[in-house]
């Protein structure tokens, strides 16, 4: 939100730096972002003098140029040449002076250098309206008026407004102070803690009164809880033209275009007090009748915009007797608004049901500065003023006459909210005792009355705009945002409390892991848990059934929760390998989300991902890209830091690989792994491959539980290794030796290991070699030979008779 430093010192004449004043609003809770300068001519005009024409002959070298004199003011007039055709002697004119700098309107800048033009010097520039910034002419120079005194700077001469511009990060519970009056309010309250009082001014609306009821506009509001209060009054006889030089200022220097006199009365008065306000040519309203309700669904309305739209049957609109005109509270429409023909205008002002407006906004995907302000509630009480406001304003602007009562609609009036303060609370929250004088000072200087005061508290009533401050916590709250957070001290003794927590609790158990992974090279990621609703057709496991739908989505891109962490983790992917970065290892704690007939479920997952090199590149190690042995190595070893040692596999079910396993512990799915499915990639348009583990977070946990570490003593015996080299057929794997090498010899053998596979030249067809190493250790003694030979020739003999190897 922009707020004008110059608007804001006509309702408090404060005499601060921009910078002090800056301070004090950030300190106050309206945080402001940065503050920047305004001026309507840019560059001030600085370097612009007034001078007089002194000669002015025709350049020797070019028809169309002159040679002239020009006094500023200085030791000796300057000779400048110029190719206005209007220039002539006596002429008091405005001179840009060597080094100064002029925009255009685009803002574009060149600076004023000395030189010649053909062949002749000129030493500064007369300019014309368009070159200074003062106008759009360029039919020739600005001949100004002879009583200007030579070298007076321009600006002093002209018009020009000089601003500075506070950007406020206002919150979405201050609605309050979504005005300049707002802002000057809280600046105000923060001045009285600092003992500045200085005289809080609003503008006048005194001088409010009907001239005749010749255009009387009937008012029916057929749906009051959609439109708590109406106010509407007609003004006959005005001239839309363009608005004032300070009007236009006003508006340029927070950002807004000036449209014409009327609409840009309607817009001062917004930013000014807050309440939006809406002007219709009273000509186009049908039978002199407006009626506020709403209107069955698919009925078609254009919006100023040149839009048409589909209304909802909860939009509320502004109507006459046959048509919509405007979206309440939202946007006008086409036909109904202030041209340059009107000569008569009724005038709205209005509260909207907040919740009604928002999403009536939501629904068409407007955003304007009306529906802003009436989605977080703007102040009911100030309708009726703003009215009177801008219709005085459109007076002064436009002409005119107020030609009907001011009609009142607001059956029901929203009252102020009745909260107790008890001063124990405030201190225990503050941390700090404030004197009951200061708080009630406080208190005053922020609209809140004071009803009654008793020893251990106050009764207060607390206005009907201040919608966020309906609590107890609440008034404690504005209480210490004006007496000013760096004004309460810190304390010098610090109270906790030590809680005993399980070393099975998730974020520990997550911590682990994800230092585990971090150190192999993964990053975590953490994406949104809203997601694309169309991601439920990549995969026919997941249902359309099974959503959960936001009722009010941001975007139809973020509509629904998701029932699973692989896409938006794709989502990432493809955005990194999008900006060259191919390489990619990610890890994401996260929940899905589903809707079953009779239940609602959230479901834990760990998820990995991998895709490329396993590595950078590097000279000193070759490139290899992560594959499925790759991607399994990792579950593995996060599982056996996890002591979740015992799992058997399974193929993979999930139609969201290519290929891939399960691994289980009994029948709980732990981790499904593999490699994702190409046309779904192509969905992210991802060409390279990509690995995926999902794991069932919730499973692990309960059998993490239940895990119990157990210790020994490291044997003081050694271990031995002996080393075959079987001659296998191709269908045997390492799994077949490993399980009969454990069963043939359960006490002494430790490890079987697979270091080396051969398959191709100098073998039988049909065969391969296995080199597979066996640890053996006793706990209790140092094995003999004849212990080891022993079971190695079981081993061998047993591997030959069940397995059909051959030792080579």
């Amino acid at each position: 939100m922009k707020i004008s430093y110059n608007w804001l010192k006509q309702f408090i004449k404060i005499d601060w730096t921009p910078e002090q004043t800056s301070e004090l609003l950030t300190d106050l809770g309206l945080e402001v972002e940065g503050v920047e300068s305004y001026q309507s001519v840019k560059g001030g005009l600085e370097g612009v003098v007034i001078g007089e024409v002194l000669t002015c002959i025709k350049h020797p070298n070019a028809d169309k140029l002159k040679i002239t004199t020009v006094n500023i003011g200085g030791d000796a007039p300057l000779q400048i040449v110029c190719g206005a055709p209007n220039v002539a002697a006596g002429q008091k004119v405005p001179v840009a002076t060597i080094g100064t700098t002029l925009y255009t309107e685009d803002g574009e800048s060149w600076t004023i250098k000395k030189g010649k033009i053909r062949g002749e010097e000129s030493h500064g520039m007369i300019c014309a309206e368009d070159e200074l910034g003062l106008g759009k002419s360029h039919d020739g120079i600005m001949v100004l008026d002879d009583a200007v005194k030579v070298g007076t700077p321009a600006e002093d001469i002209f018009d020009i407004e000089n601003d500075q511009v506070f950007e406020i990060g206002l919150t979405p519970n201050r609605a309050d102070a979504m005005s300049h009056l707002g802002t000057a309010r809280d600046l105000k309250a923060g001045l009285v803690q600092k003992d500045i009082n200085l005289e809080f001014i609003t503008p006048s609306v005194s001088a409010f009164h009907t001239d005749n009821r010749t255009l009387k506009i009937d008012i029916d509001v057929k749906n009051k809880d959609l439109a708590p209060r109406y106010c509407g009054v007609t003004i006959s006889g005005i001239k839309v033209a363009e608005s004032p030089t300070w009007l236009q200022h006003r508006l340029k220097a927070i950002g807004l275009s000036p449209i014409n006199n009327i609409v840009d009365a309607t817009n001062y008065v917004l930013h000014e007090l807050g309440q939006p306000l809406h002007a219709f040519d009273a000509v186009k309203i049908s039978g002199n009748k407006i009626e506020i309700k709403t209107l069955k669904a698919g009925t078609k309305f254009t919006t100023l915009d040149g839009i048409e739209r589909e209304l909802h049957e909860d939009d509320l609109m502004i109507c006459d007797a046959e048509k919509p005109m405007c979206i309440a509270g939202v946007f006008g429409g086409m036909d109904s608004g202030v041209t340059e023909s009107t000569t008569s205008i009724f005038l709205e002002s209005a509260y909207f049901n907040p919740i009604s407006v928002r999403k009536t906004a939501k629904r068409h995907g407007l955003n304007t500065d009306a529906s802003f302000r009436f989605e977080r509630g703007i102040d009911p009480n100030i309708t009726e003023y703003a009215l009177k406001r801008a219709a005085l304003l459109i007076q002064e602007l436009a002409g005119g006459e107020i030609t009907s009562d001011l009609i009142d609609i607001y059956p029901n009036k929203i009252e102020d909210f009745q909260v107790r303060l008890s001063f124990d609370n405030a201190k225990k929250l503050i941390g700090e005792e404030i004197p009951k004088e200061i708080i009630k000072r406080i208190l005053t200087s922020l609209d809140i009355k004071v009803n009654n005061v008793t020893e251990t508290g106050l009764g207060l009533t607390v206005p009907a705009y201040r919608n966020d401050v309906q609590r107890e916590a609440d008034i404690i709250e504005e209480i210490l945002r004006v007496y000013g957070y760096n004004n309460i001290k810190t304390t010098e003794k610090l109270n906790a409390s030590i809680s005993s927590t399980s070393r099975f609790e998730d974020h520990k158990i997550q911590n682990i892991v994800g230092n585990q992974l971090a150190a192999q090279g993964f990053y975590e990621i953490l994406s949104n848990s809203l997601t694309n609703p169309n991601y439920i057709a990549l995969s026919e496991q997941l249902k359309d059934e099974h959503n959960i739908t936001m009722l009010n989505p941001l975007s139809n891109d973020l509509s629904v929760l998701r029932q699973s962490l692989l896409f938006s983790g794709l989502e990432s992917i493809s955005h990194n390998i999008n900006r060259k970065r191919q390489d990619l290892k990610f890890f994401e704690f996260g929940k899905t989300y589903h809707h079953y007939s009779d239940t609602r479920a959230e479901n834990k997952h760990l998820t990995l991902f991998a895709t490329g090199n396993q590595n950078k590149e590097s000279w000193q190690v070759a490139s290899k890209k992560s594959d499925f042995f790759f991607l399994k190595g990792s579950i593995i070893t996060l599982l056996d830091r996890l002591g979740v040692s015992r799992f058997n596999e399974s193929p993979i079910k999930n139609d969201l690989f290519s290929e891939g396993l399960s691994l289980n512990f009994g029948k709980t799915k732990l981790v499904d792994f593999g490699l994702v499915k190409k046309s779904i990639l192509k969905h992210f348009d991802i060409s390279q491959d990509v690995l995926f583990a999902d794991f069932n977070w919730d499973a692990i946990l309960d059998i993490v539980k239940r895990h119990k570490i157990t210790f020994k003593a490291i044997s003081k015996y050694p271990e031995v290794r002996r080393d075959f080299a079987l001659l296998l057929d191709d269908a045997v794997t390492f799994e077949s030796i490993y399980k009969l090498a454990k069963q043939s010899e359960k006490q002494l053998l430790k490890s079987v290991n697979l270091f080396d596979v051969y398959q191709g030249k100098n073998l039988p067809k049909g065969k391969k070699s296995y080199a597979v190493s066996f640890t053996l250790q006793d706990e209790n003694k140092t094995l003999t030979d004849k212990q080891i030979d022993k079971i190695m020739n079981k081993l061998q003999a047993n591997f030959e008779k069940q397995l059909g190897a051959e030792l080579r």
